[in-house]
């Protein structure tokens, strides 16, 4: 695991604050939010995750059979908070082997979701055309009654599916890897947000996940 922040959009060394100026800094995508080392899997871990997040913190709920939470990710610092968070789950894939996806929520221009995607941008951009190709389930506190959320693939490395929409005024990102584990969201998954007060799963707990250092 990392063991300082880096570019939430490139994974690149970051250049830390300093007397001349106060922000986080890439030699290629200028100031940005530094993306903190990721969390192993676990009650601290989530924690840790709950007490900085300003967005949604998803996690499929019921868990698909055999699957379990696999770490954490974020995305600010003490000043700013958490403005991005990953949520990594791992299990039996629905054609073969074994799987992983990353629920990643944030504000627009963070560039966590797409640098997981595998896109050059910070956001997902012109894929809201025609139909979704899947619609999820939530559940939070901005959502008590939950609502549907119409996601739309998007084109990134060939090795994993990406869909992205938007719920409760941020992006939502699903990255699944391998590409065919996309099958798992055709069963329409419920996400709960993990910030609802009150809420105490019995989340279920795994090896730490390798894609939360992609």
């Amino acid at each position: 695991m990392r063991a300082e922040p880096i570019c939430p959009r490139c994974a690149g060394p970051l250049h830390a604050p300093n007397l001349w100026s106060s922000d986080w800094s890439c030699s290629v995508h200028g100031v940005v939010l530094p993306r903190q080392p990721a969390k192993r899997p676990g009650p601290d871990g989530l924690a840790a995750v709950l007490r900085d997040a300003h967005v949604p913190v998803w996690t499929p709920w019921p868990l698909p059979l055999g699957w379990l939470v696999t770490g954490f990710a974020t995305v600010g610092d003490d000043r700013s908070g958490a403005r991005a968070t990953a949520v990594a789950v791992s299990g039996p894939g629905l054609l073969a082997g074994p799987a992983d996806m990353v629920l990643i929520a944030e504000e627009p221009g963070i560039g966590l979701g797409a640098h997981y995607a595998g896109l050059d941008g910070s956001d997902p951009g012109e894929v809201f055309d025609g139909p979704p190709h899947v619609k999820l389930d939530v559940s939070g506190p901005a959502a008590t009654c939950g609502h549907t959320v119409p996601m739309w693939t998007v084109n990134g490395e060939a090795d994993r599916a990406v869909f992205v929409g938007e719920a409760m005024g941020h992006w939502l990102w699903a990255v699944l890897w391998p590409a065919d584990a996309g099958v798992l969201l055709l069963e329409r998954q419920t996400l709960l947000d993990l910030r609802e007060p009150g809420m105490e799963l019995d989340l279920p707990y795994g090896a730490y996940s390798p894609r939360l250092d992609e």
